[in-house]
């Protein structure tokens, strides 16, 4: 996504580039494709007119290599966390792109003084949609659904039209969004269907350098800037590592059919509402037995843009996650309309999550899973 700064930054970054020498490639047509190892491939168009062009890649925990290609050069590098490359892309042989490559900046509220123990409002309803009470622009009351695979915040277009009253700038300016006592700040986009009963999604990265509690048992959320004690002392909690990818994260899982075990990585969805998505090209290329899993249904669902998803529902004999498993578990299995553009993943949905008390450490990357009244 292409971010703008003020002009009188603007300028000063210019003149950075033009004092330091700055790598240069060449291209002969405005159309560029960015490669972050590991990530979905990014198409790029060249804007000589901009002063800087900038992109950012995905949340970074280690160095990762960049590569940037036009039509006929290219350019690659290794990025650290909140670390930035600048280059310049000649266009036609006269016409100066200038592009920057960059980390999310590094945040980490740790040492926040006094700690920060945010409690919220938090219900999950029937068709297991999360929902908090938000405050857009000190103006509008909302119901957002915390949406663990969507990044900043969304709104479903008959919110727009009937809920939002305050003035809004989609797409390109920071809104000031109240959660709890706490007051974030985050563009807003607009999107046509959301979770049952909600007005949009609440992304995961506006607590990032934070601890995000869910807890279900109390009907709680809580942010906190130092994780609590008593979450590595509790031998029940599971710990996973976070692996980011196209913006949101995964944990890893194990899924059991007959004599076939699969370790793979899952998308966490709070926002998906049912219990999990196996995405039927990653199964077939691990040999996984599809063909034993009996058929429970078959439906056509609704996507976000209100595309038609055919999904099939099967029964898969095993889902394990950490040291705690689930049986005969109503998997979706999806063929078509993908959920990531361009990539094969699996998502564990709300039906399966909301079994745990979770701790999303975005300080240390890592999420806590705990059993609670509703695991079975």
């Amino acid at each position: 996504m292409k971010h703008y700064c003020l002009t009188f930054l603007l300028l000063l970054s210019a003149y950075g580039f033009s004092q330091n020498r700055l790598p240069v490639i060449k291209a002969n047509a405005k159309t560029a494709t960015i490669q972050e190892v590991g990530q979905p491939l990014k198409k790029w168009n060249l804007s000589p007119e901009i002063k800087i062009d900038v992109f950012t890649t995905n949340k970074l925990v280690q160095p990762v290599t960049v590569k940037f290609k036009t039509d006929i050069d290219s350019i690659s590098f290794k990025l650290k966390p909140g670390q930035q490359k600048d280059f310049i892309v000649l266009l036609n042989g006269k016409d100066s792109c200038y592009t920057r490559i960059q980390s999310p900046e590094v945040k980490n509220f740790r040492r926040v003084q006094p700690e920060v123990h945010d409690t919220i409002p938090f219900a999950i309803n029937k068709h297991n949609t999360n929902s908090i009470k938000v405050v857009l622009n000190k103006m509008d009351t909302l119901n957002l659904n915390f949406d663990s695979g969507a990044t900043e915040v969304v709104l479903i277009e008959e919110a727009l039209k009937n809920k939002v009253k305050s003035k809004l700038d989609l797409y390109n300016t920071l809104h000031d969004i109240k959660v709890g006592s706490r007051t974030y700040q985050s563009k807003v986009y607009d999107i046509q269907l959301a979770g049952h009963g909600v007005d949009g999604l609440l992304g995961w990265d506006n607590f990032d350098g934070y601890i995000v509690e869910l807890n279900y048992d109390k009907n709680i959320m809580v942010v906190h800037s130092k994780l609590p004690k008593a979450v590595k002392q509790n031998k029940a909690v599971d710990k996973f590592k976070m692996k980011y990818f196209n913006q949101v994260f995964y944990i890893e899982g194990r899924i059991t059919q007959g004599r076939k075990t699969l370790k793979d990585w899952f998308m966490f969805d709070t926002g998906y509402q049912k219990t999990a998505v196996l995405d039927n090209d990653l199964l077939n290329k691990s040999k996984f037995p599809v063909a034993e899993m009996a058929v429970i249904r078959t439906d056509t669902l609704l996507g976000i843009m209100k595309n038609k998803i055919p999904v099939v529902t099967s029964k898969l004999e095993s889902l394990k996650i950490g040291k705690h498993e689930l049986k005969n578990v109503p998997a979706q299995i999806l063929t078509t309309n993908k959920p990531v553009r361009g990539a094969n993943v699996h998502i564990l949905g709300s039906d399966v999550l909301k079994r745990f008390n979770t701790f999303f450490d975005f300080q240390e990357n890592v999420v806590y899973l705990l059993p609670n009244q509703l695991y079975e």
